[in-house]
């Protein structure tokens, strides 16, 4: 779910779900190396101690930035039924 008016080429932090056919929902947020990075850098500016270590229950750290990238990652995970370990488990959707 980028931005409004975000460059989906340079997408280095994104929140996201997995829907599969059969109605199944994991959902995630997908960062790249830089802005895990930069993250941690800041926090550590702050004096947090969040800037000395990294943890994100549903966290993906990616290489590249993009949607696509993103994707195609997500798309592996899914083909080889690791999103289930990597992403949170919803859980089935509801019909409205």
């Amino acid at each position: 779910m980028p931005g409004a008016g975000e460059d989906l080429a340079e997408v280095c932090n994104v929140d996201m779900w997995v829907i599969r056919d059969d109605g199944e929902r994991w959902s995630g947020t997908v960062f790249t190396l830089d802005e895990v990075r930069r993250i941690m850098d800041r926090q550590r500016r702050a004096g947090d101690p969040e800037g000395d270590y990294w943890w994100y229950w549903d966290g993906l750290i990616v290489r590249d930035p993009g949607v696509l990238s993103m994707a195609e990652v997500i798309d592996g995970l899914v083909a080889a039924g690791e999103h289930e370990t990597v992403l949170r488990y919803i859980g089935p959707g509801e019909d409205i």
